[in-house]
C-alpha cells in the first residue's frame, strides 16, 4: 500500500514557475513507477510525466516537454515536478500517481493503483 500527499500548489503569474513534491509512505516506493497528472475543470485527467524507479527512464507529455521535469528521490520518498515557463492553460489540479508494475501504458489513469489528492496550481495570466 501506497499513500501519496502533494504540496507545492499555489498561484503563479504566467511566465513563473513551481515545483510540486508529492511525499510516499510505504516500503515499495524505490520500486515504484511514478507519474504526474492533471485535471483542469470540464476536461479529463491528462498525463504530464512520468519516472521508472530507479529514473533510468522519464517520459513527457507533448504538451509540457522542455517545461516541466519530473524526478525523484528515493531516500526521502519523495517524487518532484519542476514546472518552468507556466501558461495560463497549465492551470488545473495536479495528482501524482503510483504503480508498482510496469506497464507500457504509462500515460494512462487506469496503469496506477495510487493517486495523491491533489494540489491546484493556478496560472493568471
Amino acid at each position: 500500500q501506497v499513500q501519496l500527499v502533494e504540496s507545492g500548489g499555489g498561484l503563479v503569474q504566467a511566465g513563473g514557475s513551481l515545483r510540486l513534491s508529492c511525499a510516499a509512505s510505504g516500503r515499495t516506493f524505490s520500486s515504484s513507477h511514478m507519474g504526474w497528472f492533471r485535471q483542469a475543470p470540464g476536461k479529463e485527467r491528462e498525463f504530464l510525466a512520468a519516472i521508472t524507479p530507479s529514473a533510468i527512464a522519464k517520459y513527457y507529455a507533448d504538451s509540457v516537454k522542455g517545461r516541466f521535469t519530473i524526478s525523484r528521490d528515493n531516500a526521502k520518498y519523495t517524487v518532484y515536478l519542476q514546472m518552468n515557463s507556466l501558461k495560463p492553460e497549465d492551470t488545473a489540479v495536479y495528482y501524482c500517481a503510483a504503480r508498482e508494475t510496469f506497464s507500457s501504458d504509462y500515460y494512462s489513469t487506469a496503469a496506477y493503483s495510487y493517486w495523491g489528492q491533489g494540489t491546484q496550481v493556478t496560472v493568471s495570466s
